[in-house]
């Protein structure tokens, strides 16, 4: 159910959902993705990777690679900068390991060749010594005190004294008493939970082509949510100055944020440098699950306290989260996450980064919330299950509002979460009744949204159509939400407006496409651009006319006085004025360069029927329906896609996904035969509710939907499958032996 067909009021663009501007390209094959890419005289790359989880190199032996006929060069860690810290120093040592190899599939050499099977022969020539160390994969075990150190000197000091050398940052925040809150109390429950990692299952894989001559000047054609961070990034691994290399976006067959760093890039970079020839590089589907950034593991431990009105006295999380051998694991947005859609008076939130041996996590829609409030719901419906209270109605009862003070620290400006549990209290998916063996699950979830460094370009043509230039890659239909908003404030057709993602050479810098940001971020200064241009024609229309440039106003594609005062003159088209603009003062174009701080929250609400079958665990979701405020759904359409793909993601990550490790610390199911994905008869119709609470800090009022889809889903299956099954599971997935499991200690 969404927004009617009809435009909304005062809009004449937005609001509808016209065919998207590339969507020919991609269903005829005539889009160019990332492996599409081919340049005269190209070689193609291939990586040599660890087999062991944690391993000291004593010895790495390229001669017989380099010996093979065909092999152009062979690169190591040495062919890369030495001494960088910080976070590029973190990327370096996981796109090409050093001293040691820390995870299974860690990368430690690369040859490049003159075909696919001569490089992945050169692969197996390369001999590497290891020392095999003793290595952790589990959260907890990774923070026991006998564990093995990863690398003692990654821990910050924000770490209290005491924890183990794995555990590298933490976090702490909230406010007010949680002990006189859970003293206050009617009902006190405190419990445990995990997740498993799991992958973003984007369909494309990884894949490059990188030119880089002795001269320090390169090409990069990269899949990638961001082009710039992978401009500054590469260009500090391989010692080349930033403006040196120009780096051109594919288009992206799927990232979900996991496309939002390097890999293989810098790579082929220093084996085209070495070879003086472009080469190419594409992951193999084990690649991509062994070697890129699944989510976190986590283990959290949640404890709120409950007066028998439903009323919330105080609520308390411990988030332990390893992100795989490096820090960055999202635990601090796990804990300001998990207790957000709620005012309370009495809240505290802890945080653990948590290194092991595996590779470095990625973001994937929201990172670390999914699985905070996973925990957190879970709790709030075994509370209103013990307490026989309605799970919406104690939702509403103590949902963040405007003025509230958020869990992390701030006060909410104008927020929709109330809204959406109206919206779902009132659907008829809530009253409907259930078959035998079925339980129903609610969740509520939350995501901050970000703006980020933002610059679009628009200039017009000569027969009045519009030309945009945008520095963020098109991940979910944005060519053509940028081309409503500037058809809004233009007033020409949609189709009059084409859109075209800029490579870094040729527009200002921009900021990832991530954190929800593209449509409100890009957006604006889309607006802001189409602005500064209509100003422009203004100011022709005012030349030509003989009046002031404030007497002319815009509207419906024309110049108008803007009264009687004015003048009396017919209006003037953009049309018009642009075919003589080179005769009247030159190329008509608009420009904006911002970071905007404007982006707004966003919350869902979720309702989930499951059915399971005692005999076998097997689950199945048989209903589904997302409700979400998008503050002003530019393209409706694909606000929806946006929700249904959260949940049919959070089904996935719920029900069936999750990295498996065997005792010597490698993935054992590292192809989508075993890593098992939803398919389409694994999933229900999911019904979408668009909310609309307009976000003030953007001109139509827009919020970022891409990620809050995905934070509610694992907790709202988990508890309807909890209910279906008649014992609460604590542990995701909820695959099969786990339930079967549950239900045998059920008794």
């Amino acid at each position: 159910m969404a927004l009617d067909d009809q435009k909304p009021s005062g809009f004449k663009f937005v609001g509808t959902s016209p065919d998207r501007p590339d969507g020919l390209d991609k269903v005829t094959g005539r889009a160019r993705f990332g492996a599409d890419a081919y340049a005269p005289g190209m070689l193609h790359g291939a990586v040599v990777r660890s087999p062991h989880a944690h391993a000291r190199i004593v010895r790495i032996d390229t001669s017989k690679a380099e010996a093979l006929e065909g092999v152009k060069a062979v690169v190591t860690r040495a062919d890369f900068v030495d001494g960088l810290q910080g976070e590029f120093g973190f990327v370096l040592e996981n796109v090409m390991a050093g001293e040691k190899a820390l995870y299974d599939g860690h990368a430690v050499a690369a040859v490049a060749a003159s075909s696919q099977l001569i490089a992945r022969d050169a692969v197996k020539l390369v001999e590497v010594e290891y020392e095999v160390l003793p290595h952790v994969t589990d959260v907890d075990a990774a923070m026991a005190e006998n564990a093995p150190v990863l690398n003692d000197s990654y821990a910050d000091a924000s770490v209290p004294a005491g924890h183990h050398p794995n555990v590298v940052r933490y976090h702490d925040s909230g406010h007010g008493d949680v002990d006189a809150g859970f003293a206050e109390a009617d009902l006190v429950i405190e419990d445990s939970f995990k997740t498993e990692a799991t992958h973003q299952g984007y369909i494309e894989p990884h894949a490059c082509l990188a030119s880089l001559g002795g001269d320090g000047k390169g090409e990069l054609w990269c899949t990638t949510q961001g082009h710039w961070i992978a401009q500054k990034t590469c260009a500090a691994l391989v010692g080349i100055d930033t403006s040196q290399l120009r780096v051109t976006a594919s288009e992206i067959g799927g990232g979900f944020g996991g496309k939002t760093t390097v890999f293989i890039e810098p790579v082929a970079l220093a084996l085209s440098r070495k070879a003086n020839r472009p080469v190419k590089i594409v992951m193999t589907r084990s690649e991509v699950f062994r070697a890129t950034g699944p989510t976190s593991s986590t283990s959290m431990d949640i404890k709120i306290g409950m007066k028998k009105d439903g009323t919330i006295t105080a609520a308390q999380g411990i988030f332990r989260l390893q992100g795989g051998a490096f820090p960055g694991a999202p635990m601090e947005f796990s804990a300001m996450c998990a207790f957000a859609p709620y005012s309370l008076t009495n809240v505290h939130q802890v945080g653990y980064d948590v290194i092991s041996n595996r590779p470095k996590q990625a973001a994937y829609r929201a990172p670390g919330a999914p699985m905070a409030s996973f925990a957190v719901e879970s709790v709030i419906d075994e509370l209103c299950s013990q307490l026989d209270l309605d799970p919406i109605d104690v939702r509403l009862k103590n949902a963040s509002r405007e003025g509230t003070k958020a869990s992390y620290g701030p006060k909410f400006e104008r927020i929709g979460l109330v809204e959406t549990l109206e919206a779902a209290k009132a659907h008829p998916h809530y009253s409907a009744p259930l078959e035998p063996g079925q339980g129903r699950g609610i969740s509520c979830g939350f995501w901050f949204n970000h703006g980020g460094e933002t610059s679009v370009s628009l200039a017009l043509s000569e027969d009045g159509t519009c030309q945009i230039s945008v520095g963020t890659p098109d991940i979910g239909g944005s060519r053509a939400s940028m081309a409503l908003m500037a058809a809004e404030e233009l007033g020409i057709p949609y189709e009059n407006i084409r859109v075209t993602i800029a490579d870094t050479a040729t527009l200002g810098y921009n900021d990832v496409s991530h954190g929800s940001r593209v449509t409100y971020a890009s957006g604006l200064a889309t607006i802001k651009a189409a602005k500064d241009a209509v100003g422009k024609l203004c100011k022709r229309a005012a030349a030509k006319w003989g009046i002031p440039e404030d007497a002319v106003y815009w509207e419906d594609g024309c110049a108008k006085p803007s009264g009687a005062n004015a003048g009396n003159f017919d209006p003037m088209p953009l049309a018009k004025i642009t075919k003589s603009m080179g005769r009247s003062g030159g190329p008509i174009s608009g420009h904006f360069e911002a970071t905007p701080e404007g982006a707004g929250v966003s919350f869902g609400t979720h309702i989930v029927d499951a059915e399971v079958d005692p005999e076998t665990g097997k689950t199945a979701v048989v209903r589904y329906t997302v409700i979400q405020d998008a503050g002003k759904a530019i393209h409706p359409s694909y606000v929806e896609g946006q929700f249904q793909g959260g949940a049919a993601q959070g089904i996935g990550w719920a029900l069936n996904e999750e990295y498996i490790y065997g005792e010597d610390g490698r993935l054992q199911n590292s192809i989508f035969l075993d890593y098992r994905v939803p398919v389409a008869s694994d999933l229900p119709m999911i019904d979408t509710v668009i909310v609309e609470v307009p976000n003030p800090g953007h001109p139509y009022g827009v919020r970022g939907v891409g990620e809050t889809g995905i934070v509610p889903p694992l907790a709202a299956i988990a508890n309807a499958v909890s209910a279906a099954a008649g014992v609460r599971l604590r542990h995701l997935p909820m695959s099969p032996p786990r339930i079967l499991r549950a239900l045998k200690d059920k008794g």
